[in-house]
């Protein structure tokens, strides 16, 4: 996070939330992918096998 808005935001970790979860609900009906949480890590991006 500091490295996307420097150490000097005033955002905390719960805009990421905020983020993800806005953009799993935009994507939630896409066949191709999930955003998933990596406990620890963050987030990634996973592609759905068909």
């Amino acid at each position: 996070m500091d490295e996307i808005w420097g150490l000097d935001s005033p955002s905390d970790l719960q805009t990421i939330d905020v983020h993800i979860n806005r953009l799993r609900r935009r994507f939630e009906n896409n066949p191709d992918f999930k955003i998933v949480t990596v406990r620890g890590l963050g987030y990634k991006v996973v592609k759905n096998e068909k």
